[in-house]
């Protein structure tokens, strides 16, 4: 296998996980006695763009199916996170009625539904028929494709190039990055902008945060090779803001290459940060393996002394992230026998892999475990605010990553 971006040849492993199914492949009642599909779930590092990527196995097609589970208004603050950002992009770029905002990735119009109130022309490219029938039941347009340069192009010849193009965490979900990037600059309009956000690899590798591994994520990103990426394809990034979604994201904004603006300071100044913590030498992620299996580890351990001392266990949020880290252990409903999700769309059916049954978030009222294990970190204030009434019967919360430990009620 070649690196994605530039085609060297790629020889070291940054983490195996093994064979898992895709991560956000739930199955209904019916799937559980048929054969499940399982790729390898393997990362390698490029030791010349710093690319980290997954093996070349499963196709986008097979992983984002028309019946997606995803939805990303299931979350009340991711929905205040993009709240904040249209708020904010509006001002900075004085976006109006004789604007165009294109978001790649769309999902249910959790983003776009905020340029629809103020009057601001928009459009969501959203493969999924899911999440983009969600979309459009809240009036946001939506095409059903996934994006790349021909994409691009046909919409250009439509007259639809874009003031602002927006992708909230699917620059690591596209298996051909080149492409896509040549896209969005064949879709950018001169003195337009383009916004990112994806998890940051140094935050990955900093909090041993493996779970946020799985098929759905080709890439994982460095700002660094972010850069390289978007020069290649006639961009450069401008600008970049460090946010804490998803357990340590970045924002990058970007422009064609012979824009007038300037490179601010912050983008030099996280390359160099990154280099600094050893991005750019192989050290950092061949010592990876061994802090992830301490991750996995710990979780048995405590899920076996929970067993042993007769305490009750379930899980709180069927998320991709949870799939990863309960496969990678082999957990099976002998250790924790249901999951709760707040997402009507997983109920009733089973996660992947591990065929744990997904509750509605009532099912804590019922059961009433003394533990609950939080699979999305990241949330886990929310999960916790949301639940408070699991103290009310001496129930506490815990979370796995970056090691097990039990949150203050």
């Amino acid at each position: 296998m070649n690196c994605r971006h530039c085609n060297a040849e790629l020889r070291h492993v940054f983490l195996d996980l093994g064979f898992a199914p895709p991560s956000n492949a739930y199955l209904d009642h019916a799937e559980l006695s048929a054969p499940e599909t399982h790729f390898p779930l393997k990362l390698f590092v490029c030791d010349t763009c710093w690319l980290v990527q997954t093996e070349d196995y499963a196709q986008a097609d097979a992983l984002f199916r028309p019946d997606y589970a995803y939805f990303s208004s299931t979350s009340r603050t991711w929905l205040e996170h993009a709240a904040r950002y249209a708020a904010d992009i509006t001002r900075r770029l004085s976006l109006g009625p004789d604007s165009l905002v294109i978001e790649v990735a769309s999902n249910d119009g959790y983003l776009l539904r905020n340029f629809v109130a103020g009057g601001i022309p928009c459009l969501g490219i959203e493969p999924t028929t899911s999440t983009a029938d969600a979309a459009q039941a809240i009036g946001v347009p939506t095409l059903r494709e996934f994006f790349g340069e021909a994409l691009a192009r046909r919409l250009v010849a439509q007259g639809k190039r874009a003031d602002l193009i927006a992708g909230n965490n699917v620059y690591a979900h596209v298996p051909d990055i080149n492409d896509f990037t040549r896209g969005l600059k064949v879709a950018l309009k001169p003195g337009g902008t383009i916004t990112l956000e994806f998890p940051h690899l140094m935050r990955l590798i900093e909090q041993t945060q493996f779970d946020t591994v799985y098929h759905e994520h080709f890439s994982y990103l460095s700002l660094y090779t972010v850069s390289r990426i978007f020069a290649q394809a006639g961009l450069r990034v401008f600008d970049v803001e460090r946010l804490s979604t998803h357990g340590g994201s970045l924002r990058v904004y970007g422009c064609h290459d012979d824009d007038a603006r300037v490179m601010l300071p912050s983008v030099a100044g996280l390359i160099e940060e990154e280099e600094t913590f050893g991005l750019r030498s192989l050290d950092i992620y061949l010592a990876f393996q061994a802090r992830a299996d301490a991750v996995k580890d710990g979780l048995l351990a405590f899920l076996l002394e929970e067993k042993r001392a007769g305490r009750r266990v379930a899980a709180y949020g069927a998320a991709a992230k949870g799939n990863t880290l309960l496969n990678y252990a082999g957990v099976r409903p002998d250790l924790l026998p249901f999951v709760c999700d707040a997402a009507a769309s997983k109920q009733g059916k089973f996660l992947p892999g591990s065929h744990i049954p997904i509750c509605a978030p009532s099912e804590l009222d019922a059961r009433r475990p003394d533990t609950v294990l939080i699979l999305p970190w990241n949330i886990a204030d929310e999960v916790v605010a949301q639940n408070h009434r699991v103290a009310e019967w001496g129930g506490t919360f815990a979370v796995a990553v970056p090691e097990i430990r039990r949150l203050p009620s």
